[in-house]
């Protein structure tokens, strides 16, 4: 259907859109979930919190198994040493986020203070923990990993669990937790009624706020860091093989896509201007518009990690010339023509159901609605 060149692009950019569609979506039910204590005055308040998100929150998952399969499907070398590299990571990723099922459908079955509170707990943490391990992920993937490839192509990591935790993928963790919180914030303007969503104007006012000092530091950070770049001859239309390349690591050479095309530039400026402007919406009370600039700011703010990478996917910082780019790290051309394929049959039929269910679940939800169906609803 396409050429390997083309195809390996178009898988890239495949992936690029799930992990947005994720962010976009899931993001504002841990954004939801990591403001629970912050503006839940009362358990009426909360229930009202969870029960915005309670039609959504499964299917919003999706999208992280989706980007899952298709990262193993299309590169199956980066899905098995990001497994193997961040194996503890993932873990604590996974297990934040198994407590939200627990914590939604459990905290309504007794009626105890004690319980619930628990419940939220549990709640709190999978709003918190999940965007904290995307960002510190995103931000070790530019720093570069400590890994090496031997002549099997077997994976020998040399890295440890607390070496994740440096300083730039810190902010990154935090930025990617301020921008969660904000499209939290921003929905609940959309859902929610009197106090609690006065609340939710001042708090998107507030993450939206400290994500662009964040987004501005992370890009002073990343203009004085290394960068890895492909200096022998890329071969487009070649069987992968990560070990037939020469890279080289270059100081100050991170921002090298933007150096050398000007008109990049405009994806973090947008980025930067959707966050001011959702700022301005949340203070007019424009909740659509701010909802809609927050979700443009995600898209934004991806895009210039994944930009500063390519065609990096997971750079190496022990031997650079191993690392895993979109030229030599994808699964067979045949392979890369199905997930193709059904990627263009099915993300509109995804996209399709998934906007017909946020219309018939469209409304804002108050005090009196949740006393009036306390039994039924979360």
């Amino acid at each position: 259907m396409f050429d390997y060149e083309t195809l390996r692009l178009l898988t890239w950019a495949i992936v690029g859109v799930l992990l947005i569609g994720f962010i976009i979506t899931d993001g504002f039910d841990m954004g939801v979930a990591a403001l629970l204590p912050i503006l839940g005055r009362s358990d009426v308040e909360r229930r009202v919190m969870i029960n915005s998100i309670a039609p959504h929150w499964d299917g919003n998952q999706v999208w992280l198994i989706t980007a899952g399969g298709a990262i193993f499907a299309i590169w199956p070398l980066v899905y098995a040493t990001a497994f193997s590299s961040f194996y503890l990571a993932m873990m604590l990723l996974l297990a934040a986020l198994w407590l939200r099922p627990i914590g939604m459908d459990y905290r309504s079955k007794i009626d105890n203070p004690s319980w619930r509170k628990a419940c939220d707990n549990a709640l709190f943490i999978s709003g918190v923990v999940p965007p904290l391990i995307f960002g510190i992920g995103f931000g070790n993937l530019l720093v570069g990993v400590p890994f090496q490839l031997n002549n099997l192509l077997m994976l020998d990591y040399q890295g440890h669990f607390w070496d994740l935790f440096t300083p730039f993928p810190l902010l990154c963790g935090l930025l990617s937790l301020a921008i969660v919180v904000t499209q939290g914030a921003t929905f609940l303007q959309l859902k929610t009624c009197d106090a609690l969503r006065e609340r939710a104007h001042n708090a998107s006012v507030v993450s939206a706020s400290i994500a662009v000092a964040l987004f501005l530091i992370g890009g002073f950070f990343a203009a004085n860091m290394t960068g890895y770049i492909i200096v022998s001859p890329i071969v487009t239309d070649a069987a992968s093989n990560p070990l037939h390349k020469e890279v080289v690591s270059v100081a100050r050479h991170l921002l090298h896509n933007y150096q050398a095309h000007a008109m990049l530039w405009l994806i973090p400026c947008v980025g930067i201007a959707s966050l001011l402007a959702c700022i301005w919406a949340s203070l007019k009370r424009a909740s659509g518009w701010a909802f809609l600039f927050s979700s443009l700011a995600i898209a934004c703010i991806i895009l210039t990690a994944g930009v500063a990478l390519f065609p990096m996917i997971m750079p190496s910082s022990l031997m650079p010339s191993h690392s895993l780019t979109i030229w030599d790290a994808t699964s067979s051309q045949k392979t890369l023509n199905i997930i193709t394929l059904v990627a263009i049959l099915v993300v509109p039929v995804i996209l399709s159901y998934t906007a017909w269910g946020y219309y018939k679940m469209f409304g804002r939800l108050n005090d009196d609605y949740i006393r009036n169906h306390s039994v039924s609803l979360y």
